[in-house]
């Protein structure tokens, strides 16, 4: 059987199947009656999706554009996809179709996922989609479709795409949108629609553009339409908001609400008022916490620095400061930089090792260690790994002299191959280690000076450190 007659069979069965239904005869006698075995056709070619199929082309494709031929109507011309035996993709866009859709034979594709009819000439109002309760996408936009927006896209809960673009659909946007969780995109623009916009506020929504039509009203100032600009709006005389730029005048209202009553007004007031106390006794809770938590603090530094004061014993191979500066300084609670200087008890236990070579070498030996021990230090901060200190010669050389804090591991073999490793190592971005000194108890690494400052400073700058401070002492009185 042949293309051609297997559609004008179907057409028969169709027109049968209304008639039957009018005449109002039992459903399973209609089935008996034109079931494939008596009209002679394969099981396939009479299934639902295949006659809706040829029932919807009649309605929209009067100058037989669509080639559908062959049996498998899933592999007819704009059928992108099929899924037992179902089609759930109908995509038939720019191929001169006019005519108007059909609701009853769009509605029994009720597996269809995505529907597109884009770039087309088809005319008429939009149907009622409440078969489609798969639908996710529906693309209708370039069309003549004109009379109101369906309410019924507010029923398909899983509707994520609605694209109604350049068409002369009138009426106002339903409220019911809201219904719509999934909503990703809503494109309405170039169409005559009229009356506010309503209150959208779907986290899902992404795409939004309702311009060129006959809006009028409030923008809703949602979470969803907030993150809109004014070309989402653009073409629309009667809105008004914040993301048009265009204040609205007193007592105008948007989102198709009514003013409120009097009890509403009340009511918007005293959940108002709740909700700034709640504010306000979670601010002050939660200062009176952390000031909590900086008293704890402090007590707790003060506890470690008269413990830390009792348990610290000076040695004479220490570099530095002597005991009555160090108190002073710990008792400003500031780390200031004082004048000390380098000594050991056995100076003549350790060597100088110098890193490098040519020009830098010459430069290294241009002072001899008890130079080096000699010089006078100025503390300049201290670290994790030890303290480092600009290191002042006799001849005026200046130098930065970093001790280390651990000096046994790693151990002294170790400490060289490191020390030589590092020593070579040479790019403008990394301050070069020009010599080393190794000793018992002892390790001294020592680099050029540079003036600028630390890293810390320079990223943060100092008003940082001078508002810590600032905090620091204040909290401190106050304890």
């Amino acid at each position: 059987m042949s293309s051609r007659e297997s559609y004008t069979v179907l057409s028969s069965v169709s027109v049968a199947s209304k008639h039957f239904e009018k005449q109002k005869i039992p459903s399973y006698l209609c089935r008996q009656w034109t079931s494939p075995q008596l009209l002679g056709l394969p099981n396939f070619i009479i299934s639902g999706d295949a006659e809706a199929l040829l029932s919807l082309k009649s309605s929209i494709d009067p100058l037989n554009t669509l080639s559908w031929k062959g049996t498998d109507f899933c592999k007819w011309q704009g059928i992108k996809e099929c899924m037992n035996g179902r089609v759930t993709k109908l995509v038939l866009e720019y191929l001169n179709l006019t005519g108007t859709l059909d609701e009853n034979s769009l509605n029994q594709l009720d597996q269809l996922r995505v529907v597109s009819f884009k770039g087309n000439s088809i005319s008429g109002q939009l149907p009622n989609f409440s078969g489609l309760f798969n639908l996710k996408s529906l693309y209708l936009n370039h069309n003549n479709f004109s009379g109101k927006f369906p309410e019924s896209l507010s029923t398909l809960h899983r509707l994520k795409v609605i694209v109604l673009a350049d068409n002369q659909i009138s009426g106002s946007i339903p409220l019911t949108l809201v219904n719509l969780r999934r909503l990703y995109m809503l494109n309405l623009q170039d169409n005559k629609l009229s009356g506010p916009i309503p209150a959208l506020n779907q986290t899902s929504l992404r795409f939004f553009n309702v311009s060129n039509n006959q809006l009028s009203g409030k923008v809703p100032l949602t979470a969803a339409l907030v993150r809109f600009n004014t070309s989402s709006f653009l073409g629309n005389v009667g809105l008004c908001g914040e993301q048009i730029e265009n204040p609205c005048e007193d007592g105008e209202v948007g989102s198709g609400m009514s003013p409120p009553d009097n009890g509403r007004m009340r009511n918007s007031k005293s959940s108002k008022r709740s909700r700034i106390m709640k504010i306000v006794g979670a601010s002050v809770g939660g200062f009176i916490f952390v000031v909590i938590c900086m008293m704890l603090l402090c007590l707790w530094l003060l506890v470690w620095r008269r413990r830390r004061r009792k348990g610290k014993k000076v040695s004479k191979g220490e570099i530095g400061l002597e005991r009555e500066e160090e108190e002073e300084e710990e008792e400003d609670g500031s780390i200031s930089r004082k004048q000390v200087g380098f000594s050991w008890e056995n100076e003549g236990l350790g060597s100088l090792v110098l890193c490098g070579g040519g020009d830098e070498e010459e430069m290294m030996m241009s002072y001899s260690l008890e130079e080096l021990l000699k010089a006078s230090a100025e503390t300049l901060g201290r670290g994790s790994m030890g303290s480092t200190y600009k290191a002042i010669l006799e001849s005026g050389y200046i130098l930065t002299v970093k001790r280390l804090k651990n000096a046994r591991y790693p151990r002294l073999e170790e400490f060289r191959r490191h020390m030589d490793i590092i020593g070579r190592l040479r790019h403008p971005n990394v301050v070069p280690l020009r010599a080393y000194f190794q000793a018992k108890e002892e390790r001294l690494l020592v680099y050029d000076y540079f003036p600028n400052g630390s890293l810390f400073s320079l990223i943060h700058g100092k008003s940082y450190s001078f508002l810590f401070y600032f905090i620091f002492i204040y909290l401190i009185l106050c304890c």
